[in-house]
């Protein structure tokens, strides 16, 4: 951006999204100071770097890079339990990265952060020969008797997941031009699941008292329930058949059911798992149905060290590739 310096940059763009951070100093001093935490409460810290070619494609818009940057760490934090309290942003500006693409990625992540009431409360930027990058630093406080783990998923809890499943992986191949015979308002749909995901913290920050272990599902439904297992030390049984779909997602399987694969394994859905105790079920019900928050169960933890997929004749289902590897 020529004629654009670094300070400029940030007075003309950053520096509106840290109003709502008094500790941000409208991004004026070397470091931000982080709110009180009240008695009993910690802070819950994530970071995720996202780069085009990798986590974006070239052609998505700007605005919801922006999004999606923020929203895969508030996602983090919502797997804990935590409510977010504001973030850090590093860009790396990549060599075409201009004044139009940044006006539209700073507008998109303005609207997170009214929305979420999440200030940006520092950060840096620096200029790169590569691919334009971001790196986000989200922070979320939750108290402490109901922080969620990964552990404590006990042999006989069910397996429950929030929303369906599927749809962002589905939604990347979509943007591809890889899967035909959608119409287009599913292929929207999909897209939309892929470029803007939606953190689960209502549903996060209750489960506090209901569930022994929870994780965001963000490298694929069969990756990350074993992520869970394996800091509990149990097994899961996953039953194909009760794994919820959009519209959208059943259509694409009829039409080609290989796509299974990467429903159960293509991550970038950004809902939540969670392990939930036989005498906690009734009241996880009566929380969904306050809030019009849709989860469903889909499987039970075992004693059993694997993770099985099965089909409705009750035989498992081999994945090639249980999800998303980033190295």
């Amino acid at each position: 951006m020529p004629g654009l310096s670094e300070f400029e940059l940030i007075d003309q763009f950053l520096k509106p999204l840290s109003a709502g951070a008094p500790g941000a100093f409208l991004l004026s001093d070397d470091a931000a100071v982080l709110p009180y935490l009240q008695e009993g409460s910690v802070h819950v810290v994530t970071k995720d770097a996202l780069t085009i070619g990798v986590h974006m494609l070239a052609d998505d818009p700007p605005a919801d890079m922006a999004r999606k940057a923020l929203r895969v760490n508030l996602s983090d934090l919502a797997s804990m339990g935590a409510t977010p309290v504001g973030f850090f942003m590093a860009l790396c500006l990549g060599v075409d990265t201009d004044e139009s693409f940044l006006r539209s990625y700073t507008n998109g992540l303005a609207s997170d952060v009214a929305e979420f009431k999440v200030p940006l409360m520092g950060g840096d930027v620096i200029r790169q020969r590569g691919p334009f990058t971001v790196t986000i630093t989200a922070i979320g406080v939750v108290q402490r008797t109901k922080l969620l783990r990964r552990s404590g998923a006990q042999p006989g809890d069910s397996l429950w997941v929030s929303g369906t499943i599927g749809d962002g992986a589905l939604g990347l191949l979509s943007a591809r031009g890889e899967v035909g015979h959608l119409t287009q308002g599913h292929k929207s749909a999909l897209i939309n699941r892929y470029q803007v995901p939606q953190p689960r913290f209502y549903l996060g920050q209750k489960l506090g008292d209901l569930a022994s272990a929870c994780i965001d599902i963000s490298d694929g439904l069969i990756s990350d329930v074993g992520h869970l297992c394996a800091a509990s030390n149990v097994g899961c049984t996953i039953h194909a058949n009760q794994i919820p779909l959009s519209d959208a997602a059943h259509s694409c399987l009829l039409d080609k059911p290989a796509l299974l694969e990467n429903v159960l394994s293509g991550g970038d859905d950004y809902e939540l798992a969670f392990a939930v105790p036989p005498g906690k079920k009734t009241a996880l019900k009566s929380l969904t149905v306050d809030k019009e928050i849709t989860v469903s169960r889909i499987g039970e933890f075992t004693h059993s060290p694997d993770v099985l997929v099965l089909d409705e004749a009750g035989a498992t289902i081999p994945i090639a590739q249980t999800g998303y590897r980033h190295i």
